[in-house]
């Protein structure tokens, strides 16, 4: 087993995929994700603290990117325009890995109350980063949690869609986010 090999993240994350599709989360075990992956247990330990993080990775990089969307939004852009470029910032950092390990995760997810609590934390922490974004530019308390929550779902929302699309779209995952959050408004201004 080599050490320090690269893309050691990417390789853990595909490995637990597909062990928690073969055979379930909890019976799944750190040895047998590592030794999948082609790394060492504490190989494993240096990049998650246990394999319900497996779930989050990517999610610092993600709120990142979704709150320098926000931030680079024009300035003269609503709460929820600015989303839409975080959306679109954020969907440009989703791969054909992303989009391939995709129902895999969600089976897994389903399948687990423990991935679906892991699953949950994720998304408070998207709308955390947006949220804050949102602030920085001004935008009042409740809006900025109104318009987060918004973007958090049709992130959600359009990701399941891509994941399930057959269509070899050069646009990638960002038509898909910013239609879920066109949906999403419509929807709000409907409520009366």
């Amino acid at each position: 087993m080599a050490r320090w090999q690269p893309g050691a993240t990417q390789r853990l994350v595909v490995a637990a995929v597909d062990l928690f599709t073969e055979q379930g989360y909890d019976a799944t075990t750190v040895a047998q994700i590592a030794e999948r992956a082609g790394v060492t247990k504490s190989t494993f330990f240096r990049h998650f603290s246990d394999k319900r993080e497996l779930l989050a990775a990517g999610q610092e990089t993600l709120s990142r990117l979704l709150a320098e969307g926000i931030t680079e939004a024009p300035a003269d852009a609503t709460p929820l325009q600015a989303v839409a470029v975080g959306l679109e910032h954020a969907s440009s950092a989703m791969g054909p890995t992303n989009r391939e390990l995709a129902p895999r995760l969600r089976a897994a997810v389903a399948a687990s109350t423990e991935l679906q609590e892991r699953d949950a934390l994720k998304s408070v922490g998207l709308a955390a980063a947006m949220t804050a974004a949102l602030a920085a530019r001004g935008v009042p308390d409740p809006t900025a949690h109104l318009a987060a929550e918004l973007g958090v779902l049709a992130f959600k929302r359009g990701y399941a869609r891509w994941s399930e699309s057959h269509e070899d779209d050069a646009g990638g995952l960002a038509p898909y986010a910013l239609t879920a959050l066109e949906e999403l408004r419509t929807a709000t201004a409907s409520l009366g």
